[in-house]
């Protein structure tokens, strides 16, 4: 099955993603999480959710929040390339808010390099509103982080 022909079938991400969701974070990030921030992240912090997109065993995407109380944060939504401009993003993210709602959190909260357009668009369009900004945020070139909330 090719990669247009895949439904992607979404997750609880487990040990087992992990490997994979790396490879992803790598390939995306231009400063990516270590393997093992990513790992204790998804089999241990129990303040954290995350969830994987499949096309077959591959995983294709992958997303992320932390939850404390009635607020969340969002840590990471990656695509693969080759699996990205087919909503993938968009309905992990769905999928984020819903899973907090379920957690009874009511807002949700992120950080967005000010360049990366594509994601402010998707963002907004779920509901999220720029807040501020967190000036130089980003290690590997200074960027601007924009910071979003939503209330869910």
């Amino acid at each position: 099955m090719g990669k247009a022909e895949c439904k992607i079938l979404f997750k609880v991400a487990d040990s087992s993603h992990v490997d994979q969701m790396h490879e992803i974070e790598e390939a995306v990030f231009p400063v990516p999480w270590s393997y093992e921030s990513l790992a204790q992240d998804v089999c241990e912090h129990e303040i954290a959710v995350y969830i994987v997109g499949l096309c077959g065993a591959e995983v294709v995407s992958y997303a992320g929040l932390w939850y404390v109380l009635e607020e969340s944060h969002v840590t990471n939504i990656a695509v693969k390339e080759g699996y990205r401009r087919r909503g993938i993003g968009k309905e992990m993210l769905k999928i984020l808010c819903d899973s907090a709602r379920v957690l009874n959190v009511k807002t949700m909260t992120l950080e967005v390099r000010e360049s990366n357009e594509n994601a402010i668009e998707m963002y907004e369009k779920a509901g999220f509103i720029k807040v501020n900004r967190r000036k130089r945020y980003y290690t590997d070139n200074q960027e601007d982080a924009i910071i979003m909330n939503t209330t869910l």
